[in-house]
């Protein structure tokens, strides 16, 4: 499961992102010196997590400064479903409901 999701990540302002992204910094560093040292690390791939979290963090930053961003996809409306063409029994069953009811 990722840190942040991108989505999250571009609905923060620059100093909230700037926060997180020492946050993550932080972590990476002391897990790397635990491991330097020849400790165990609970979740290894946490690693991988805070490099990645850490760069789309930075691709985001670097979209807004070059004006990049991406805007948010349109909505496309689903076209209807076309009705099937009934049945020809179903057909005769509705022709005389409503010639009885003509009648």
């Amino acid at each position: 499961m990722p840190l942040l999701r991108l989505k999250e990540m571009r609905e923060m302002s620059l100093d909230e992102r700037h926060k997180k992204l020492d946050e993550f910094r932080t972590e990476l560093t002391r897990m790397k010196t635990m491991i330097g040292a020849g400790g165990n690390v609970e979740n290894p791939a946490r690693i991988g997590e805070l490099h990645r979290t850490i760069a789309q963090i930075l691709t985001i930053d670097n979209e807004q400064k070059l004006g990049l961003a991406k805007a948010k996809p349109p909505k496309v409306k689903e076209k209807k479903k076309e009705k099937k063409p009934k049945k020809k029994k179903e057909q005769k069953k509705e022709k005389e409901e409503k010639e009885k009811k003509k009648k």
